[in-house]
């Protein structure tokens, strides 16, 4: 088996992370997701996993604010990411969160969002008592937070606007 790439999404990419996001979330709305994100240019970082020259996995942060007061304080909202069906438990979701928190936390970004599985992030240091204090219309046990560095603990959570069209 060859080595996993993981790189920067680039534009010829698309139309395989379109794919992707279709065949692993088992429908579009992802895909209009990415592409609402894009669009608006809500994307603070997207990489793919790059196997034998095709897209097998993806994962993108989306710029977040956490509102506090008269405080506004930038962090980023993990969401998606996806490995193929056929491509699953080969390490390829790891290797992208990995990198991907390698890159975040050297340009600077101090807190990370996500909505997901608590078993799943956990491995990667995401922990819901860490999201707890945020107010947001997705708080409950799957919203967890992981911080680099000093960020706040309190706050309304701002997702990008594309996010309200999900539904």
């Amino acid at each position: 088996m060859s080595a996993v790439i993981i790189r920067p999404e680039e534009p010829q990419d698309r139309e395989a992370i379109q794919a992707l996001l279709t065949d692993a979330f088992g429908g579009e709305a992802e895909a209009q997701l990415v592409d609402a994100l894009r669009v608006a240019g809500d994307v603070v970082l997207s990489l793919v996993a790059e196997r034998a020259g095709e897209v097998r996995g993806h994962i993108l942060f989306s710029r977040l604010f956490v509102r506090d007061g008269y405080e506004t304080f930038p962090a980023v909202a993990l969401a998606p990411l996806a490995v193929h069906p056929d491509h699953q438990g080969e390490g390829i979701g790891t290797a992208l969160v990995d990198e991907a928190h390698l890159r975040l936390e050297r340009d600077g970004e101090r807190l990370s969002v996500v909505l997901g599985d608590p078993a799943y992030y956990g491995r990667f240091g995401y922990d819901h008592e860490r999201a707890a204090g945020f107010e947001s219309a997705y708080q409950g046990e799957g919203l967890q937070a992981l911080a680099w560095g000093e960020a706040p603990h309190t706050g309304r959570l701002d997702y990008a606007a594309a996010f309200a069209d999900l539904g």
